[in-house]
Order: structure tokens, then C-alpha cells, then sequence
């Protein structure tokens, strides 16, 4: 069952790893309403061979991989539920998981039917990445990565375990604000970074606010990463889990930022948008995990005392 549960829980963080990029891809590619406002079908009936385009292509490929990774989070939530029911997050992590994907599947459903409104359609993103994240944390809880890296012990002060909480929320707002980029069309709407021709240039509409806004939103976000690095290496250097899931959130969040300003100077490729909207999803999962292990601090400071 254990070798089970692992295998599925891989397989279930890729099956949902391409429906993030599945609804990143359908976003980008203006594919939302290759199906017309017709949801399960398209347009109302099967796709046949010879009325196919891109657009619609991609929508209805993005609807079964949905359909598809809904059965892996599923069987995941059940499956670690009943076996490793011990484990204080697996209950709350599988409620999760399957709450999200509901809610994930409903947004993109209503959003066919009745349109779609950029603020709103932002938060679609949002929800697919925390149910993206209750999913990597079942695998981590089912591979056994605190026994591995010793977190069993870890014991973290109040400031760090404030500092993680509060990036962790914050990193979820610096994803709606680049989710709000991409909906409201205002990938290219300073066309240069970080500034137009070199100088700052009020915004002249909404696109220019909401992209100008999403690049000081990344800027803090970069130095308050800095900073809780900081924070670590200097308290906390003897717990790897902490060591290692900071130097990879600096990797990660530099990748970001690299491709985020790739985003601008190629116009938007489409390979490289999709890798941002990757990554950024990852680096919440990474600040998930670092936050279930500040909740489990204060029992092992009394257990190991």
C-alpha cells in the first residue's frame, strides 16, 4: 500500500501539474472560448475531426487532463485518509485538495458559461495552485521527507515562523497580481523592464497599473526572501530543512524573475510564460511546506523538552 500511495502520489502531482499548465496554456493561447459558452461539451456536442482548431484543441485537451487529474486527487485524499490517517495534516490536506479541485473545476466551468471577468478568472489560478500545494504536501507527508531531513526536531522561533506565514500569504497575492497581468492583457503593457525607454512613465490605464503594480509586488517579494534566508542562515543553519528550502527558494524565485523579464523582451513566448507560471506555483508549494513545519513547532519544542 506504502509503495502504492508513493507511486500514486507522483503520479497525481504530474497529472495536476499539467492542468496548471493546461490553464496556463489555455489563457495565453486565447483558447477559453474555443468551445464557445458550451461546457462539458464543445459547442454543444463531441469534436469531430473535421470542424478542429488550435483554439479548440486545447480547451477540450485542458478539460481531460481536468477530468483526469480530478480522479488522481481523489483516489490521493481517500487513499492517504485511510492509511496514514495518523498524521495530523493528512485530514485537513486531502479536505483540501479535493475542496480546491472542486472549486477549480467550477470556475473554469462558469467562466465558459456565463464569461469571464479578469479579477474574478484571477483567482482561478490562485485556487488551482493551493490545491496544487495540499497535493505536494500528502507526497511529502507519504514519503516520509520530515523523517529524512530530521524536521521531527525542529524547533523555529516566533519571527521566522511569522516571517514564513506571511510571505506565504503574500507569495499567493503576488501570484494574483500576476494572474491579473495575464487576464487583463497587460503582459506588454510597459513593454520594457523594468522602465520604458529607461525612465518611469505614469500609467496612462488599467493594464499600465495592474503591470506596474505586479512588478513592485515581485520586487518585495524577491527581498523579503532575501531576508528570511537571512533569518535562517543565521538562527537556524543546523536544520537542512530549513537551509536547503531557502537556497532553493532563492533558485526559484531568480528563475522567476529571469523569466518574467524573458516575458517582456520575447513578448510573451508562450514556452517561457509557461515555465513562470510553473515555477511561482512551485515556490508557493515550497513555502507550504516550510509553514506545516512552523504549525508543528510548538509541539516539538514541548515534546523534546
Amino acid at each position: 500500500m506504502n509503495k502504492f500511495l508513493k507511486v500514486w502520489s507522483v503520479l497525481t502531482i504530474l497529472a495536476m501539474t499539467f492542468v496548471v499548465f493546461g490553464g496556463a496554456l489555455v489563457t495565453k493561447t486565447g483558447s477559453a472560448d474555443g468551445c464557445g459558452n458550451s461546457w462539458p461539451l464543445c459547442n454543444g456536442q463531441l469534436v469531430h475531426l473535421t470542424d478542429v482548431t488550435p483554439e479548440k484543441l486545447i480547451e477540450v485537451a485542458h478539460r481531460m487532463t481536468t477530468g483526469l487529474g480530478s480522479i488522481f486527487v481523489v483516489v490521493l485524499a481517500i487513499c492517504a485518509w485511510i492509511k496514514i490517517k495518523d498524521r495530523r495534516e493528512t485530514k485537513p490536506l486531502a479536505i483540501i485538495s479535493v475542496v480546491f479541485l472542486i472549486l477549480q473545476a467550477f470556475m473554469g466551468a462558469a467562466a465558459v458559461i456565463w464569461g469571464q471577468n479578469p479579477y474574478i478568472m484571477a483567482l482561478h489560478f490562485g485556487i488551482s495552485i493551493i490545491c496544487y500545494s495540499s497535493i505536494v504536501l500528502l507526497a511529502l507527508l507519504i514519503f516520509e521527507v520530515d523523517h529524512k531531513f530530521d524536521a521531527r526536531n525542529l524547533v523555529m522561533g516566533t519571527k521566522l515562523r511569522l516571517n514564513l506565514y506571511f510571505l506565504t500569504i503574500y507569495t499567493y497575492l503576488a501570484v494574483y497580481t500576476g494572474a491579473l497581468v495575464r487576464h487583463e492583457k497587460a503582459s506588454l503593457a510597459v513593454p520594457v523592464w523594468p522602465f520604458e525607454n529607461g525612465s518611469f512613465i505614469w500609467p496612462e490605464n488599467v493594464q499600465d497599473y495592474v503591470q506596474y503594480f505586479h512588478r513592485i509586488a515581485a520586487g518585495i517579494l524577491v527581498i523579503w526572501i532575501l531576508y528570511v534566508t537571512w533569518l535562517v542562515f543565521r538562527d537556524y543553519r543546523h536544520y537542512r530543512v530549513l537551509t536547503y528550502g531557502m537556497v532553493l527558494a532563492i533558485i526559484l524565485v531568480a528563475v522567476q524573475a529571469v523569466t518574467g523579464i524573458l516575458s517582456v523582451y520575447t513578448s510573451v513566448n508562450l514556452y517561457v510564460a509557461l515555465f513562470h507560471s510553473l515555477i511561482i506555483t512551485i515556490l508557493f508549494a515550497l513555502f507550504c511546506y516550510l509553514c506545516m513545519l512552523g504549525a508543528r513547532s510548538k509541539k516539538n519544542r514541548l515534546r523534546i523538552r
